[in-house]
């Protein structure tokens, strides 16, 4: 099979994994901010390493989730750096609209905490679909410029060029209407895929 291509049975599984996942992440990040949070139907596409960032300008975050039981490999979820301001205010009482100046370590320490939160309820959820335990290590936080990638760069193994892209719409309550993206390594697709149906037949 082209390692660079996914079937249509693959490409849908990692829909409905991330659509389960990520809606039960929802729910966690709902509460964390006292606001409705929705996420919607995710959308899917294989991209080049260097395509990662096309659809950002300035500063975004990138949240690095290693698998360490169930799953083997990682992968990465971006947020736009207004988003991650605009969540952790809301964390902090705020109301949500306190958007001026950079991202800080504060920042970064409330939205890992989220990320933390968010990504160990979706394991959860893959793991009831799995159908065996999975765990995530606490996630890396770095605020990337996206005119330099080299970062991004160094997260992955150098072999590792082509990627599963999965855009989701993230709205919560009245304040936001963005998007995030996961990344996955096309290899750790492809492995999940397989664990997924073990999971079903058991």
């Amino acid at each position: 099979m082209d390692t660079f291509k996914l079937t249509k049975e693959q490409s849908d599984e990692l829909c409905e994994i991330a659509n389960i996942s990520m809606g039960n992440a929802a729910t966690n990040l709902s509460i964390m901010v006292n606001q409705r949070v929705d996420i919607t139907t995710p959308k899917l596409q294989i991209i080049k390493r260097s395509e990662a960032l096309d659809d950002y300008e300035k500063t975004c975050i990138f949240v690095q989730v290693h698998y360490v039981k169930g799953l083997s490999g990682n992968n990465v979820f971006i947020l736009k750096a207004p988003d991650v301001l605009c969540l952790t205010d809301l964390m902090m009482g705020g109301p949500g609209t306190n958007l001026e100046g950079e991202v800080t370590d504060l920042h970064l320490s409330a939205i890992s905490e989220a990320m933390n939160q968010m990504m160990g309820r979706a394991a959860s959820s893959m793991a009831e679909m799995l159908g065996e335990a999975v765990d995530i290590s606490t996630p890396v936080l770095n605020s990337i410029d996206v005119d330099s990638v080299k970062n991004f760069e160094k997260m992955f193994e150098s072999q590792l060029d082509h990627f599963v892209k999965i855009s989701f719409k993230m709205k919560v309550g009245e304040l936001l209407d963005s998007s995030m993206v996961q990344l996955y390594p096309i290899q750790f697709a492809e492995e999940m895929c397989k664990q997924f149906q073990l999971g079903e037949s058991k």
